[in-house]
């Protein structure tokens, strides 16, 4: 049964009164029945999960000052086990983190009812009891400060749903993310955790997913910088950079993500970009007052990296530079796995004929499969005895509707820059 998580709304009450009665005998919680109403009644913070119009799931808080408690978190019993504890506990936490809440808790009086829910949204339980607590990644006053910056607070799992890439995954877990968690223990060692990565491969390849999954596996804020918004000339983009970093240094953890960082970074003395230089000049001005702050990472992306200024990516600068390529076969593999739910999909027919396509071109391939498994049921219902959705068929027909961008020539570049320039 497919549902939406959202923030409560006021027509929702009946529905979530009911759930909270249907469910109090075996997901009972430590604040009672009037208090959740009381709570919602007061506009407290709260998220609900819905389907075909009924209430499915409901979580409710009740904040006092910079703590909230998570007063009922209550879920259909029919759909327990299925990832709704912790998309409801993720849509809860948006609102608390407006709220300036820094941290949160919510005490079981029976360990099992939801305690692996807990434990998949980042929360970890207490030595006391079953008290569970998260701690929420802004200090008091400084969601404004995100929000400023258009930045926002992703969703833990977000690392554990980058599929396939083991090998991208590997590098990023054991050389940037690990040092940043076991600072102690990287310091017993004389490893020094890493201030600021380059992610560098061809359009689609997925750098700004890792960038924000990288954040999301910290937990720590996401801010994007695009280089295209920062200002409208060459002149206002410097002081845009100056503007944005000012507002970060406000944050007490971050991660920045600049994408296609060629556009302020590119090589001084490079044909066409003297007007640049002044601006580049800046960005390294920057980064090693950026880097003298523990607790950030600079994550930065490029589909060129052999154009941008030696200055900027060498060491000192950027710790590591990490090539992302196109998704190997057992990455292919997991991404079609993703999209691909029919038990008779020939798999190895999908990740065969997909070899020279990007993340990025394979999730637009699933999508077409899937319109066109959609338009056909549309004109003509399947019986109940066939499998809906897209065939193998389907998805080879969406396979080569697609221009491949990773030409050849891409490809030599790609391959080149690895050889020159990858440090990791």
């Amino acid at each position: 049964m497919p549902w939406l998580v959202r923030e409560y709304q006021d027509d929702d009450f009946e529905g979530v009164v009911r759930l909270l009665d249907a469910t109090s005998s075996d997901q009972a919680s430590v604040f009672s029945f009037p208090e959740c109403i009381v709570a919602l009644r007061a506009r407290q913070a709260a998220a609900v999960a819905v389907s075909h119009g009924e209430v499915v799931g409901a979580v409710i808080a009740i904040v006092a000052a910079d703590r909230a408690w998570i007063a009922r978190l209550a879920i259909n019993p029919e759909l327990r086990g299925q990832g709704m504890a912790s998309s409801l506990l993720v849509a809860l936490e948006r609102q608390l983190v407006s709220a300036q809440v820094r941290r949160v808790g919510y005490v079981l009086p029976h360990e099992e009812l939801a305690a692996e829910g807990l434990r998949k949204a980042g929360y970890e339980q207490q030595p006391a009891l079953a008290y569970f607590e998260k701690r929420v990644a802004l200090e008091p006053g400084q969601a404004s400060v995100l929000e400023a910056l258009g930045g926002e607070v992703l969703s833990p799992r977000l690392w554990d749903e980058l599929l396939g890439m083991r090998f991208e995954k590997e590098v990023i877990e054991r050389r940037v993310i690990a040092p940043l968690v076991h600072p102690e223990l990287a310091a017993q060692h004389g490893v020094s955790p890493p201030r600021a990565v380059m992610l560098f491969g061809p359009p689609g390849t997925g750098k700004t997913t890792f960038a924000r999954a990288v954040a999301a596996r910290l937990e720590w804020p996401f801010v994007e910088l695009l280089p295209s918004r920062l200002a409208e000339d060459d002149a206002g983009l410097a002081a845009g950079l100056r503007d944005a970093f000012a507002g970060i240094a406000q944050l007490d953890r971050v991660v920045v993500f600049i994408d296609e960082i060629e556009e302020i970074a590119a090589a001084r003395g490079g044909p066409g970009h003297s007007r640049l230089h002044g601006v580049t000049n800046e960005l390294l001005k920057l980064i090693p007052a950026f880097r003298r702050r523990s607790n950030r990472l600079l994550i930065a992306a490029t589909n060129a990296v052999h154009t941008l200024d030696s200055a900027v990516i060498r060491p000192g600068r950027f710790d590591y530079v990490i090539p992302i390529g196109s998704p190997d076969d057992e990455a292919r593999r997991a991404l079609w796995s993703s999209h691909a739910h029919a038990a008779d999909v020939d798999m190895a027919s999908l990740v065969a004929a997909s070899a020279v396509l990007t993340t990025a071109e394979i999730h637009h391939a699933a999508q077409t499969a899937a319109q066109a498994s959609f338009e056909r049921e549309l004109l003509a219902p399947s019986s109940p005895d066939v499998t809906a959705g897209p065939t193998t068929t389907d998805y080879l027909t969406a396979i080569s509707s697609i221009r491949p961008s990773l030409t050849p020539e891409i490809r030599a570049d790609f391959e080149a820059d690895t050889r020159t320039h990858a440090r990791h």
